[in-house]
């Protein structure tokens, strides 16, 4: 739609959380083809190949490695990062699952899902944030999950982090939305990534999962980065605490 579309990010700068493969990476994909710098973040610095998307595209792009399963880390490290880069558009997307029955579930795997999941996720949207505020402009965009909304198998941390995520969503636009900070959230549904593998290796449960999606199939990443862009850009000026499902249907079954 050109350089002032809608849906156009043009002269933006977009900050997105595990962006090295999965949903992440074609989120930083997308927002990058709709015109904005990124600064691509990884708990490693194994990002050679997302950045090489972005740069085709045209974009910049910078790296920031930081562990997140450190939340007491995150504040500083935020800061030094924004006193470089202004961040017009944050997209938490990091996380991580443990699987595990909840009467055996080690509370260490569900801190530490809890820490990645939630914590981060509040403290770099307060982070971020901040600047947003005082310049009465900015988009936050969460990555929440089906399991915002049910309660999964084996998966109590995960679940736990995700339905406070929807929560935090809506808690941030109800104090942000009147500042020009626009705070949503994407649940995907069955994507086909890293943290689904066990599900799809499981032939019977994946043909469970594929029966009940409207649409017939597992999604894949590519599937949530329009979303993304919607609520990153101009168009979703008017959309505050949001959760938007992108499921196939899952949940309209």
């Amino acid at each position: 739609m050109g350089e002032n579309g809608l849906f156009s990010l043009a002269g933006r700068t977009a900050l997105v959380t595990g962006a090295r493969g999965g949903i992440g990476r074609a989120v930083a994909v997308a927002l990058a083809e709709a015109g904005a710098d990124l600064v691509l973040h990884g708990h490693r610095d194994d990002l050679d190949e997302v950045e090489a998307e972005v740069r085709k595209s045209g974009r910049q792009s910078v790296r920031w490695v930081l562990d997140l399963s450190d939340p007491a880390a995150i504040p500083g490290a935020a800061a030094e990062l924004l006193a470089e880069h202004r961040v017009d558009i944050l997209v938490n997307n990091a996380g991580i699952i443990r699987r595990a029955p909840a009467a055996a579930h080690s509370y260490a795997d569900f801190r530490e899902v809890v820490a990645v999941d939630l914590d981060a996720v509040f403290l770099l949207s307060q982070a971020v944030g901040g600047p947003m505020l005082a310049r009465r402009e900015g988009k936050i965009i969460m990555i929440a999950s089906m399991l915002s909304f049910q309660g999964g198998v084996n998966v109590p941390g995960y679940t736990a982090a995700k339905h406070a995520v929807a929560g935090l969503t809506r808690a941030l636009a109800c104090e942000w939305a009147a500042h020009g900070v626009q705070v949503n959230a994407i649940a995907p549904g069955y994507i086909a990534t890293a943290n689904t593998a066990p599900l799809r290796a499981d032939r019977v449960r994946s043909a469970e999962i594929v029966s009940r999606i409207p649409a017939g199939r597992w999604g894949e990443p590519e599937d949530v980065a329009g979303a993304a862009v919607f609520l990153a850009s101009r168009a979703s000026e008017y959309v505050n605490g949001h959760v938007l499902a992108v499921d196939g249907g899952w949940l309209a079954r």
